[in-house]
């Protein structure tokens, strides 16, 4: 039902309804974790899986109304499923099939060519919750030597009960749009294990106003920029009239600005989990209480780093986390790192959705990457390319890398943000395949400048001799 309210206020802000319901929803975390402090902290695990649950339910249904029965239903399955199988490779395989065939039968019959705010969006946090619940308890049956460090830190000893899991995933911090985090971690939040003094409320009040102050400087920056730099333009005869530099520089700034509106999301959501305690992570070397736990964003990092590794390890790294330890690592098996990367991005393009573009752009990342790590090879072989990395020249250098560096970035991101393949390809035939050309044409090239560039050891030249 329309909600007047609602409506007056999106107007007012020049905002999408959903888009406005998702920030006030993302944004009534921190009330929901000052009551969880004040007044819950001490009490039974009962009622703090009661309250997580209902206060998860009430943001759910306060954005996707009845449609919040798609996720409910799936975490009563889900609990059925570890009930009834067990820790056995059947729970597993059971739980990830029907878990990802439901996602994806929701994102086909909810599917349009814009990018909207349904039921869905938390829906695919979910699906990868409950399917690493269900490796987390098949690992929690294995011998503590068959486990890797990450596996010992995720493992279940015992089996969780229905309100545990209800709690764990509708907790207000992390059901609409992430962080990832393991049940582990979910029941040392309820045990009072989350703090710098275990059994007390964690200091980290100053700690999750940073990061709240953090993300309204990122939506701040979104709200002004992303006007001027709609995903629309693209498809206009206008762009496609301009010549290739404007575009260039387009693409650019359209990515930095737009990409604003996830880290918002991330940061905001990240200040609720510290506040309540599930963003704490121990202590460092020095002493100092660490309380990033739950960041899904190095905002440094993703600013400064002139590498596209570098702002794939700053971007989305819990969800980048869950699928290195459960699908990545699992995949040891093939004994192909390459082809185990493969698979990796293939099921996180499927995760995100079934359109064409999501397909392009996680192909472009496996062959950026890869080229990537090939050009550092060389940088660090070579005396020549050291010796300018680390002189003053690199200044320049520098800025010559960030543009290439966000241009492509931007490039990977357009079918991404654009769905459908005649969207896209349009784009793209309007820049000439710029991306897929410099970076094949860099594959082919890297050898040859390695062999130029690179001094032959002494071994090698006496056994061509």
């Amino acid at each position: 039902m329309a909600d007047p309210f609602m409506e007056n206020l999106s107007e007012y802000l020049g905002s999408s309804e959903p888009a406005v319901r998702l920030i006030l929803s993302i944004l009534l975390g921190y009330p929901f974790a000052l009551v969880y402090r004040w007044f819950l902290f001490h009490q039974s695990a009962t009622l703090l899986h009661l309250f997580h649950t209902f206060s998860g339910l009430a943001l759910a249904t306060f954005n996707f109304e009845s449609q919040v029965y798609h996720s409910f239903l799936c975490i009563v399955i889900q609990f059925l499923l570890l009930r009834l199988m067990g820790r056995t490779v059947t729970c597993i395989l059971s739980s990830f099939i029907f878990q990802m065939v439901y996602l994806l039968m929701g994102y086909y019959y909810t599917a349009t060519d814009e990018y909207d705010i349904k039921w869905t969006m938390p829906h695919c946090v979910l699906t990868l919750k409950l399917i690493g619940l269900a490796l987390d308890y098949y690992d929690g049956g294995k011998e503590p030597a068959q486990l890797s460090a990450d596996q010992k830190k995720s493992a279940l000893s015992s089996t969780p009960s229905l309100l545990e899991v209800f709690g764990f995933s509708y907790f207000y911090g992390g059901f609409l749009v992430g962080p990832q985090f393991t049940l582990r971690n979910y029941q040392r939040l309820v045990s009072r294990e989350m703090s710098d003094c275990p059994g007390q409320p964690p200091n980290s009040v100053v700690p999750a106003i940073k990061r709240l102050g953090l993300g309204m400087l990122s939506l701040t920056i979104f709200t002004i920029g992303g006007p001027h730099f709609p995903d629309s333009y693209y498809l206009t005869d206008e762009f496609e009239a301009q010549p290739f530099w404007y575009k260039s520089l387009y693409i650019l700034l359209w990515v930095k600005i737009n990409l604003y509106k996830y880290i918002s999301c991330w940061l905001i959501t990240e200040g609720v989990c510290i506040l309540s305690g599930l963003g704490y992570n121990g202590k460092n070397e020095k002493g100092e209480h660490h309380w990033d736990a739950c960041a899904n964003v190095r905002v440094w990092l993703f600013e400064t780093t002139p590498l596209f590794t570098g702002t794939i390890n700053s971007f989305n790294i819990n969800t980048n986390a869950w699928v290195a330890r459960h699908v990545f690592k699992r995949l040891k098996f093939l004994g192909n790192k390459l082809l185990s990367q493969m698979f990796t991005l293939l099921f996180l393009a499927i995760w995100h959705g079934l359109h064409s573009g999501y397909l392009i752009c996680f192909s472009m990342e496996f062959i950026i990457v890869n080229v990537e790590k090939q050009a550092q090879a060389l940088v660090w072989d070579s005396p020549l390319l050291t010796s300018i990395a680390r002189s003053p020249l690199y200044a320049l250098v520098y800025v010559v890398q960030q543009f290439i560096h966000w241009l492509f970035m931007g490039y990977s991101l357009v079918p991404f943000c654009l769905f459908t393949y005649d969207k896209w390809l349009k784009v793209y035939f309007s820049l000439y395949f710029c991306g897929h050309i410099f970076f094949f044409a860099a594959f082919l090239v890297l050898p040859y400048l390695c062999k130029l560039l690179v001094p032959r050891k002494k071994g090698t030249e006496k056994k061509e001799d």
